[in-house]
């Protein structure tokens, strides 16, 4: 495990469009089909990521809080599961169970949309606007394994409460930092 921060995409960037099998029911989702009416955070997880397993009861929280504000929640997978078998689809649908995502977990087997989104590690969050531009990107809070802060998922909270209020996102922005997307050789 490399520990990666996030490339940060351009703030302004449109949402890049995608159409992934949902590993929790088989249906297939696109960008639209998981937006919510009043912005949309598109976060690329995996399953065996201690970083993502430290953030993961987190995510879920935040994600029922604000689905019910009108904000729309994806998780993607990219990792090559060839070499890391322990994100595989099947596994991942046990995941979502587990944790009981009210949310999409997509299957991203080509890794065409990590690399549209320029992301390079898991966690990695994308917060877009109704309009599909790029607000916010970075860390959902400062949390790491074995660093005894606590998870609040301050940063993205904030971001998405201004998004929210018509308050202007700060754009100082501090990029996630978790273990690099297991890319195909």
């Amino acid at each position: 495990m490399a520990r990666t921060p996030s490339n940060m995409l351009a703030l302004g960037t449109q949402a890049p469009d995608f159409s992934l099998p949902n590993t929790k029911d088989g249906k297939t989702y696109s960008f639209d089909s998981s937006s919510g009416a009043n912005g949309t955070v598109v976060m690329f997880i995996c399953n065996h990521c201690p970083y993502v397993i430290h953030v993961m009861e987190g995510i879920t929280a935040m994600a029922k809080a604000y689905q019910d504000k009108g904000i729309g929640f994806v998780a993607i997978s990219s990792n090559d599961v060839v070499n890391y078998p322990d994100d595989d689809p099947a596994l991942m649908k046990e995941t979502a169970e587990k944790y009981g995502f009210s949310f999409p977990y997509l299957y991203d087997e080509s890794q065409s949309v990590a690399k549209e989104y320029d992301a390079a590690c898991t966690p990695d969050f994308y917060l877009f606007d109704s309009r599909k531009n790029l607000v916010y990107r970075g860390q959902m809070d400062s949390s790491r394994p074995k660093n005894d802060l606590p998870v609040t998922g301050n940063d993205l909270r904030a971001a998405m409460d201004a998004l929210l209020s018509g308050k202007i996102i700060d754009t100082l922005q501090k990029p996630s930092l978790g273990c690099n997307i297991k890319w195909k050789v």
